[in-house]
């Protein structure tokens, strides 16, 4: 059935070049912004929530107007008395459209490839919808209750439409998810490499019981993470330390080296960590506990 959804994409090369400059514009504003962008990013990407901020601020308009929808069927119906209501639930939907497309905007920025064109073709849907909407709002302010809540039948089906897409990059295209969730972590210690050839403040990668982990030796500790970053499966060996963390080499996110968990986003899941320690002259690693 998705299927159809990927052919789709794929014939749109139109986006390539809209979609470049839109992300160039994203991160280049973000970069400007200094800490305080760094600051309002992982606000929006979620990372203090340890879950996507933009799925839960979709909720917002979704929810509003649908209740719009409800509300505007009883005023067909023949209720009056329910059309401020209406109009106030959708001027509550827009608010939170513009919140969620801040959101969205901000974690479409680091995707590429297929996904990249489907979140440009959800984000454009989106803006049709609540240009609709906005529009909607006008005509029934303006006395025109009919012709605005048309619109609110053609901005809902537009919504939908785009909601279809959401829930195909998060469910088949697995963006937003935690990438390190079917990793199996050894219980019980495995030998991964010799003490004396793992250097200091330089990530490398080792395999214990067959899943990929990085070693970081940092202010006389060793620590030991999942290589694989929870964003989008990066490789975090090849990623560098900052201030306590390791930053992914594909799109930034840094992870606490004693936890985990990120320090930056985009990421907003907790990278897997193990005990790491020397014994008989091999460092040795196994799952953390609760792990």
């Amino acid at each position: 059935m998705e299927g159809w959804v990927d052919e789709l994409v794929e014939q749109q090369h139109w986006m390539d070049p809209v979609a470049d400059v839109l992300q160039e514009l994203i991160t280049s504003t973000y970069e400007v912004g200094g800490d305080g962008a760094r600051v309002v990013k992982n606000l929006l990407h979620g990372t203090w929530l340890g879950h996507p901020l933009h799925p839960v601020l979709t909720d917002v308009p979704i929810g509003a107007w649908t209740v719009t929808a409800v509300l505007d069927l009883m005023e067909m119906a023949g209720d009056r008395h329910v059309g401020r209501a209406s109009d106030v639930s959708l001027a509550f939907g827009l608010v939170g459209a513009l919140m969620a497309a801040a959101a969205g905007l901000t974690d479409w920025q680091h995707v590429d490839g297929r996904p990249r064109r489907t979140g440009l073709l959800h984000a454009l849907l989106n803006v049709s919808a609540t240009a609709i909407y906005a529009g909607s709002l006008a005509f029934r302010l303006g006395g025109h209750r009919g012709t605005g809540r048309a619109l609110a039948g053609a901005g809902s089906a537009i919504a939908t439409a785009s909601s279809y897409l959401g829930g195909h990059l998060v469910y088949g295209d697995q963006i937003g998810v935690d990438h390190t969730a079917d990793l199996t972590l050894p219980q019980d210690f495995v030998a991964v490499m010799a003490d004396t050839e793992l250097l200091d403040n330089k990530p490398t990668r080792v395999e214990a019981g067959g899943v990929a982990i990085v070693l970081v030796r940092a202010d006389g500790r060793i620590h030991a993470l999942a290589e694989r970053c929870s964003h989008l499966g990066g490789p975090l060996a090849e990623g560098y330390l900052e201030q306590g963390g390791i930053v992914c080499p594909w799109h930034g996110s840094r992870f606490d080296l004693e936890d985990g968990h990120p320090l930056d986003g985009p990421s907003t899941h907790q990278q897997p960590c193990l005990e790491a320690r020397v014994h008989d002259g091999q460092i040795e690693v196994r799952a953390a506990i609760g792990q």
